[in-house]
C-alpha cells in the first residue's frame, strides 16, 4: 500500500531487499524483523512507526489509522504513568 502511494517498485528496495521478500511481505508470507521494517521505511521515505501502524489498523483508511495511533498512545502513557 505505502509502496504504491509513494510510486515505487518492488525493484526499488534492492538496496535492502530482494524482489521476491518484498512481494512476500505484501502477500503477508514473510515476518520482517525490526531492523528490515527499519530499512524499508528508510526506502519508503517514511518513519517505521507509520508502517506498523498501518499494518495494525482495522482496515485500510484514516479513521482506522487513528484509531491504532491513540491506541499505542494511550498505552504508552499508561505504561510510562506506571514508572517507578
Amino acid at each position: 500500500m505505502v509502496r504504491d502511494l509513494r510510486g515505487l517498485t518492488q525493484e526499488d528496495f534492492a538496496l535492502v531487499s530482494s524482489r521476491t521478500y518484498v512481494s512476500g511481505l505484501e502477500r503477508g508470507l514473510k515476518s520482517p524483523t525490526l531492523k528490515k521494517i527499519e530499512q524499508i521505511a528508510s526506502v519508503l521515505n517514511v518513519h517505521p512507526l507509520t508502517l506498523l501502524a498501518i499494518s495494525y489498523a482495522s482496515s485500510p483508511g484514516k479513521k482506522a489509522l487513528a484509531e491504532a495511533l491513540d491506541l499505542a498512545r494511550k498505552e504508552a502513557d499508561e505504561l510510562w504513568q506506571s514508572e517507578p
